[in-house]
């Protein structure tokens, strides 16, 4: 969308939210609204842009008769290029799931209870960096190790403002290696092992349909480490989506309704990511970065506990500070992911 349908866009916007009977409708009101305020810094910036030419204009034409308005027009001169590129930065294409809440699963891979209990670090990590953003979290499914790892664990992070979780924690799909002395291990020697995370924008009712009739949904009896039964009725759901043949599996609530608005959420969120790889090339490119299967040898990311250091891959950045990131100081690490996506998207329209 150029520039011109942009501005056309946001009159149209300014419009429809100045009617009342736009806000009986509140879900139709906040789709309205955040688009609104989306492009508001496009259309602020253009307008400043704008007003600073047509002063320098001005300046340059009464520079001759004082020194005053040269000076200003030097100024003003100074100040266009630096609008126009915060101009192109905010015209670069928007992933259009920035908005959205996510889900993300952590997998323990190879290493055994060692990539187990790395797994239940990976979720403090993320839980602690939501905490500090004013996110909120909630696990919604996890399977224990016997040594209080995770096997598998699913949480959702939901944000508080407009600013989406998806915009900044996309970038963490992928396999993430671990080298330190494990907790199992006697003799003091380094291993590496590794973790998967799986990140899905949370999908409304809206964005994906669901035909009951493609679901079968079973109940059984829920187990917690080493199979014990840790619950005497038949409350934990598995769904699986016939179509697709995406299973998911929730036992954590005690409820049998519970756990299968649970199971729902998930595999809403695993349809729509689907979806999307199939309707769109881009993203099924970008997906293919997430994991597929736990292998140390397909990494983006290296935590080395004996140098305290922090390796991303994918765009080369590096830092001594593996302690604090992971009690979820993770800004500079997403940061340099964004930046690098962005450096990109301003390459491919330059």
């Amino acid at each position: 969308m150029n520039l011109d349908e942009l501005l056309k866009e946001y009159a149209e916007l300014e419009t429809q939210l100045a009617d009342p009977a736009v806000h009986a409708d509140q879900a139709k009101a906040r789709t309205l609204g955040k688009r609104y305020r989306h492009l508001t810094p496009i259309v602020g910036t253009y307008r400043e842009l704008e007003g600073v030419r047509e002063d320098l204009v001005a300046a340059k034409e009464l520079a001759g008769e004082d020194e005053a308005f040269a000076e200003e027009a030097a100024e003003l001169e100074a100040r266009v290029p630096q609008l126009e590129e915060k101009l192109r930065h905010l015209l670069i294409p928007r992933d259009p799931n920035d908005d959205k809440d996510i889900i993300m699963e952590i997998k323990a891979g190879e290493g055994g209870e060692e990539s187990a209990l790395f797994a239940g670090d990976l979720l403090r990590m993320y839980l602690r960096y939501a905490e500090r953003l004013g996110w909120k979290t909630e696990v919604i499914e996890a399977q224990h190790s016997d040594l209080g790892g995770y096997k598998d664990v699913t949480v959702g992070i939901r944000a508080k403002g407009d600013e989406g979780v998806w915009s900044r924690l996309k970038y963490e799909g992928g396999v993430h290696r671990v080298q330190r002395v494990p907790a199992t291990e006697s003799q003091g020697r380094i291993h590496t092992s590794a973790a998967g995370v799986l990140v899905y924008p949370e999908a409304e009712e809206v964005d994906v349909q669901i035909d009951p009739n493609d679901l079968r949904i079973d109940v059984y009896r829920s187990s917690g480490p080493g199979g014990q039964s840790v619950n005497t009725t038949d409350s934990a759901v598995r769904i699986t989506h016939v179509p697709t043949g995406v299973v998911v599996s929730c036992q954590n609530e005690k409820s049998q309704l519970q756990n299968k608005e649970s199971a729902l959420r998930i595999l809403r969120a695993r349809l729509l990511a689907i979806a999307q790889e199939e309707a769109d090339a881009a993203a099924q490119a970008e997906r293919k970065s997430q994991v597929r299967t736990v292998d140390r040898s397909e990494r983006i990311r290296t935590y080395n506990y004996p140098e305290n250091r922090i390796s991303d891959h994918r765009v080369g950045f590096k830092a001594y500070n593996l302690d604090q990131v992971l009690d979820g100081e993770l800004n500079a690490v997403t940061q340099a992911l964004i930046d690098a996506e962005t450096a990109e998207k301003l390459a491919q329209h330059s």
